[in-house]
């Protein structure tokens, strides 16, 4: 039988919130959304081109609609890493699922974005990706329902902890 639960995934670029997601819904017999899709496919474009036609505060804008118009159903919702800015998109996420914050730490998350140099990350052409890591985690921290690091196991292994630790009393 599906699972009827509503689990959202936040984290860093490269912290495996799509890899992750896509797992834990097949395991959940769930449907699987990924937001930065509906973005992309709102705007006819990748997430690197919707930032070099526009900005990174364009990105968010387009984002913070896309999340809160779209429906929530049972569902692993796979979200951008820079959902965390959008108090009305958190709100939304914690009202309607179990926020999943999938931690990873710099250095994992530098080395997985090095593998895909042309993704999308939206914030200031000023920022590093430490100044990025340093203001978004307490903002992951802080809405999220449940933690996981993920640095060190693999998919499969991050999909069973997370559904042990979802069905724990």
């Amino acid at each position: 039988m599906p699972h009827q639960r509503v689990i959202s995934l936040i984290g860093f670029p490269g912290s495996g919130k799509s890899t992750v997601g896509v797992l834990l819904a097949k395991r959940l017999g769930t449907d699987f959304v990924d937001t930065d899709i509906l973005i992309q496919n709102r705007e006819q474009a990748t997430l690197s081109e919707i930032i070099a036609r526009h900005d990174h505060l364009y990105l968010r804008a387009v984002e913070e609609q896309v999340l809160l118009d779209m429906p929530i159903g049972p569902s692993v919702i796979s979200t951008g890493g820079s959902v965390v800015y959008s108090d009305k998109i958190m709100a939304r996420l914690a009202e309607h699922s179990v926020v999943v914050f999938l931690s990873a730490r710099l250095d994992t998350v530098e080395y997985r974005i090095s593998l895909a140099p042309d993704r999308g990350i939206a914030s200031s052409s000023e920022q590093t990706l430490a100044d990025i890591y340093r203001e978004r985690a307490p903002l992951y921290e802080r809405w999220a329902a449940v933690t996981i690091p993920v640095d060190d196991a693999p998919p499969e292994t991050l999909v069973t902890q997370l559904i042990n630790l979802l069905d724990a009393p």
